[in-house]
């Protein structure tokens, strides 16, 4: 980085014993008291506050790999992260304006910033990208959690005064969604259709919703979560995807393995577009037609479903739900595959084709934290005050009469349960159970705090 640097700030807690969470194999977590040296070159070192537990971290947790990137030596998991400064570097460029003391969101990946999509600003996509808590590269990088933690001072942000550090971690799955609407070229004013109502798909409702849409709709299969969104006025109808069992064929006598596969393809692919038009058809009919569940603060236009959605955000990877979401695309829209699910899929790329809907895909994210930054400071994803449920409460009462979602709950309120550093395995293991032990609530987000001294 350019620029003259800052002279280092001495700092008790630039090297000594580090409590981390070490990922040894699968579902081999241990607590252990590494060391940490004081920050060299460009680093800041970070006191880690505040880390949500992703995907891909229960991934790792669960089987000692997430896909295809293996485990191949012992690792911090964490990447969804925001701190406190407690030293710096010789060569931290004074251009930063970084102090001890400062608050950060962390970016978590590394990227060489020479190369030629490093040069395009899409650095997400640089072959020499090392992710924390990510096992593609050998050696791999250890993630956040743990005390402290050494990182490159150009790749933290500093938050504005009102953006918590919770909120601060969160910008990590708020910049994956970013960048999908980005990639979406969302306009003010189109509709939006959310697959998928976990942590990311949350998001992206709240997100598109502050981005302008007009209406926005979220599809899931879990009761709850449609009602979390709807209470935080982050969706403005919900649909309950039936629990239906998988599509199957008869069994012909002498049909090869091949012939099976293209039939039972087949019957996929027409099983999608026969439950895309239900769901076009409810959303079309008003809330008494969504199911049980259903919920819709405003009716919709009558033509605003006769074709689809002008952006199908994918949230899932869920094969059905890829297919489904490019009949729900209507011509000319844009179908954005934002969840990592199986590698190979059949998809009715002929429908796709005829309508020009257009399929992008979403990895990570490129010169995004300070737009979500700025979301934040700006009020429009921001907790208003009352803690992390307490908004989402009001807005449910706003749900009983007009006016209903009109106002969004900030995005503190995924939190839906956070441990110490020191019960991170009770952590995943409420995160893999869905619900805690203790009281049987719903996992929405897991967090792993530290307000320790």
């Amino acid at each position: 980085m350019n620029g003259t640097t800052a002279a280092p700030a001495a700092a008790s807690s630039s090297f000594g014993p580090n409590t981390s969470a070490v990922l040894h194999g699968a579902k081999d977590l241990r607590i252990e008291k590494r060391q940490y040296a004081a920050p060299t070159g460009d680093e800041v070192q970070i006191r880690v506050r505040a880390t949500g537990l992703c995907g891909s971290d229960l991934h790792y947790y669960l089987h000692g790999r997430n896909g295809d990137f293996a485990l191949q030596h012992s690792m911090c998991l964490g990447h969804e992260s925001a701190g406190e400064i407690v030293a710096l570097g010789p060569n931290v460029p004074a251009s930063l304006s970084l102090n001890v003391g400062d608050r950060v969101a962390i970016e978590a990946g590394r990227f060489c910033g020479s190369c030629p999509k490093c040069r395009d600003g899409r650095y997400n996509l640089c072959k020499q990208m090392r992710f924390a808590s990510s096992a593609k590269t050998y050696p791999h990088l250890d993630g956040t959690l743990q005390k402290y933690m050494n990182w490159p001072s150009w790749l933290v942000h500093k938050l504005p005064a009102n953006v918590s550090l919770t909120s601060a971690a969160l910008c990590e799955p708020l910049s994956v969604v970013l960048q999908g609407i980005r990639r979406s070229a969302l306009q003010p004013g189109q509709s939006v259709l959310v697959y998928g109502a976990g942590a990311v798909g949350l998001l992206a409702c709240a997100a598109a919703k502050a981005s302008g849409a007009s209406f926005v709709a979220a599809v899931d299969i879990d009761e709850g979560r449609l009602g979390f969104a709807a209470a935080n006025g982050w969706a403005d109808a919900t649909y309950l995807l039936p629990r239906g069992a998988p599509v199957t064929v008869p069994e012909v006598e002498g049909q090869d393995a091949r012939a099976k596969r293209a039939a039972e393809d087949r019957a996929a692919i027409s099983s999608a577009s026969t439950a895309a038009t239900a769901l076009l058809a409810a959303l079309q009919k008003g809330p008494a037609s969504l199911s049980n569940t259903g919920f819709a603060v405003q009716p919709a236009p009558l033509d605003l479903f006769s074709e689809g959605f002008d952006v199908v955000f994918e949230c899932t990877g869920v094969p059905s739900c890829v297919q489904t979401g490019i009949f729900a695309t209507k011509p000319g829209g844009k179908m954005v595959l934002i969840g990592m699910g199986n590698p190979i899929q059949t998809l009715p790329i002929g429908s796709a084709s005829l309508r020009e809907v257009d399929i992008v895909g979403v990895f990570r994210y490129a010169n995004t934290y300070p737009i979500a930054l700025g979301l934040l400071a700006g009020g429009t994803l921001r907790a208003q005050g009352g803690g992390l449920h307490a908004q989402a409460k009001e807005s449910q009462k706003q749900g009983e009469g007009e006016g209903a979602g009109k106002k969004m709950g900030g995005i503190e309120n995924l939190v839906s349960h956070a441990y110490p550093l020191k019960d991170a395995v009770k952590a995943f293991e409420t995160l893999a159970n869905g619900k805690d032990a203790e009281h049987g609530r719903g996992v929405v987000k897991v967090f792993i705090t530290d307000d320790e001294p």
